[in-house]
């Protein structure tokens, strides 16, 4: 039967036994009652509403990501711009390249831990009115930066203050990941995170791409001085408002909040004192955190041991080709979801923290070679490895989860749809914490070719340094995860005893 429209103007269905199939509002706002995991809710209309969301999710999304890698452009042109503290930046002046690093490393420790806050966000505030701050926040960083970069004498440590607020954009990972994974259902909450999470990573690469045009065009339609590279830099930064504007409007306009999605807080206990929580969070330190870190550092590591790029007009237009990487990166990470559906989370894993030392080995002998193309080969084999194990670890997560509620209630007797809608809630607390923990890898990251670059006025003892950490990854994905009996079969037939 129907029942009668309610008075703010929200029409509901009910099943034959009285309870709500779908709750429509011609605008969006809260919803009392979201159950998606009743068909005959989903298909009345619940798809439509958690798709709609899912859109102007994955769009403010994307400009977050935008403006948090922002920096990993801008600084490459702010020494042409005026700006002595990077100077040389293109000659691989050793100061010039650790301000440079410093610049690109804040905002990804302040994106990190971000994120947990954001996390909570979500029950506390709304989907939707916390998608519009989160998105308005971003015209902070952005009219900041398009003011102060006019101002030639401006120190450094007011770029440093702005390179901190663009911080925001990589919060705004988390409250997306939770504010979505509230609306789709089981079967269906994996293929929307992934186009979720994929459609933020994209944000890094359409910026390393548009970025070095607009600066490009910037000099063309002044002059290739100083102030042409600011008004350049200008331009490329004040793109993006009018973006941020829409996505604002958009999620105030369109989207809903769930009334239901309340925190668990016994969940994010449970989840904080179980091992493979920690276990996790050091691997994704390794997939994600070397796919943010590198986005942040490519152009400067581009620039600072390829310096003849730049007489090759359209390579430096297009960024040194900076962008490819976290474009390959963005499009492999579903491809490492689904594989994993098959192989196993873990046996990719290993192959991926492999594949990434011999990637940094083929680093170093790029820039033995002096053979850009080599070194660029190199660096996106990573980016494609880190992209997999963004969804190889990813997937592991809830699997890992399933396991140990199946033995727990084995073990006590315990109802196994209870056992699993606790794995399930403790799988989402935990991953909030692996996203934080993972994205301060990107921090680590560069604050290791910074302090390598300083000490040793060379990159190559950092380099090593990861392949060594990537190993030793791959060493303990194989330890807790596959092997001799707690081998993990096809994904989420996972068994181990020692939880």
């Amino acid at each position: 039967m129907t029942a009668a429209p309610a008075a703010t103007g929200q029409q509901s269905e009910t099943t034959s036994t009285g309870t709500p199939a779908f709750e429509h509002r011609r605008r969006g706002r809260w919803l009392e009652h979201w159950d998606p995991d009743n068909l005959k809710f989903w298909e009345s209309g619940g798809n439509r509403t958690a798709r709609k969301n899912l859109m102007f999710s994955v769009f403010a999304e994307n400009l977050g990501f935008s403006v948090w890698v922002i920096w990993g452009t801008v600084v490459t042109s702010m020494g042409a711009a005026g700006f002595d503290f990077l100077a040389g930046l293109g000659k691989g002046n050793p100061a010039a390249v650790s301000n440079a690093l410093l610049l690109t490393s804040t905002p990804t420790i302040v994106g990190a831990a971000l994120r947990i806050p954001y996390t909570f966000a979500i029950p506390k505030f709304g989907g939707r009115a916390f998608t519009a701050f989160s998105a308005a926040m971003l015209l902070v960083p952005t009219l900041g930066l398009a003011y102060f970069v006019n101002q030639p004498g401006t120190p450094m440590w007011v770029f440093m203050v702005l390179a901190a607020l663009a911080g925001v954009g990589g919060g705004n990972f988390s409250s997306s990941m939770a504010n979505i994974s509230f609306f789709f259902p089981e079967g269906k909450k994996g293929a929307a995170l992934g186009i979720n999470a994929a459609g933020g990573n994209l944000g890094v690469a359409q910026t390393q791409l548009i970025l070095p045009l607009l600066i490009t065009l910037g000099t063309h339609l002044t002059a290739k001085d100083p102030a042409g590279y600011r008004f350049g830099i200008t331009l490329s930064v004040l793109v993006w408002v009018p973006f941020i504007l829409i996505a604002t409007f958009g999620a105030l306009r369109f989207m809903d909040s769930i009334s239901s999605a309340k925190s668990d807080g016994r969940s994010y206990k449970l989840a904080l004192t179980n091992r493979h929580t920690w276990v996790m969070s050091f691997l994704y330190i390794g997939t994600f955190g070397s796919f943010i870190g590198f986005s942040f550092a490519f152009p400067t590591l581009i620039k600072a041991n390829f310096p003849d790029l730049a007489k090759i007009g359209w390579i430096t237009t297009l960024g040194n080709l900076a962008f490819l990487g976290a474009l390959v990166g963005s499009f492999s990470r579903p491809f490492g979801g689904w594989v994993s559906d098959r192989v196993g989370g873990a046996k990719i894993t290993v192959y991926v923290f492999g594949g990434m030392a011999i990637a940094c080995a083929l680093i170093m002998a790029a820039l033995s070679l002096k053979s850009f193309p080599l070194y660029l080969a190199a660096f996106l084999m990573l980016f494609v490895l880190t992209g997999i194990g963004n969804g190889s670890t990813y997937r592991m997560i809830p699997s890992i989860f399933s396991a140990e509620a199946r033995k727990y209630a084995s073990e006590h007797g315990m109802e196994l749809t209870e056992a699993t809608a606790s794995a399930r809630r403790q799988a989402g607390a935990a991953i909030g914490v692996i996203g934080a923990i993972g994205a301060s890898g990107g921090y680590l990251l560069q604050q290791a070719l910074r302090l390598s670059n300083i000490n040793f006025h060379s990159m190559a003892p950092a380099f090593w340094s990861y392949a060594g950490a990537f190993l030793v990854m791959a060493g303990v994905t194989w330890w807790f995860y596959l092997r001799s009996s707690f081998a993990i079969g096809r994904v989420p037939s996972l068994a181990y005893a020692n939880v």
